[in-house]
């Protein structure tokens, strides 16, 4: 089956997003063991990739007009996915200035301010790189 382009990007989003979750826990995992560099790099990496994701993400709403995939799933899984979803958007929009401030903060230098505002950018951001692989497993390959 020949899939068009914007078709496609709803994979590509997922991938995208599955490679910034790959890339937040490395991060974590380089901080906690104190390769501030790695972690530099990792972290730097995951919100590029998050900026593509971004980009095709809004190229691909674009190209669709803003037609929403239906969830085809049922009963507690229904409920499940909507709780899911909602949060994912709320926290998507949220983690925008987080991760900014975030990484301003970093690149100025100000350590104890950046891991302070870390501590409550990175679960969220982590959530909503996780929560949106998921939508597009509910979505696309589950149901």
């Amino acid at each position: 089956m020949n899939m068009t382009f914007t078709e496609t990007l709803p994979t590509v989003n997922a991938l995208l997003n599955g490679c910034a979750t790959v890339l937040l826990t490395a991060g974590f995992i380089c901080i906690k063991s104190g390769r501030e560099k790695a972690h530099r790099t990792c972290m730097i990496s995951a919100f590029s990739v998050s900026i593509v994701f971004l980009v095709f993400y809004v190229l691909h709403k674009y190209l669709v007009q803003g037609v929403h995939t239906p969830f085809g799933g049922e009963g507690a899984w229904r409920t499940f996915y909507y709780i899911m979803l909602v949060t994912h958007i709320v926290l998507a929009i949220a983690i925008v200035p987080l991760v900014l401030t975030t990484l301003t903060l970093a690149i100025k230098g100000k350590r104890e301010r950046h891991r302070a505002w870390a501590r409550w950018t990175f679960p969220i951001w982590y959530y909503v790189s996780v929560t949106g692989v998921l939508v597009y497993c509910f979505l696309y390959q589950w149901f």
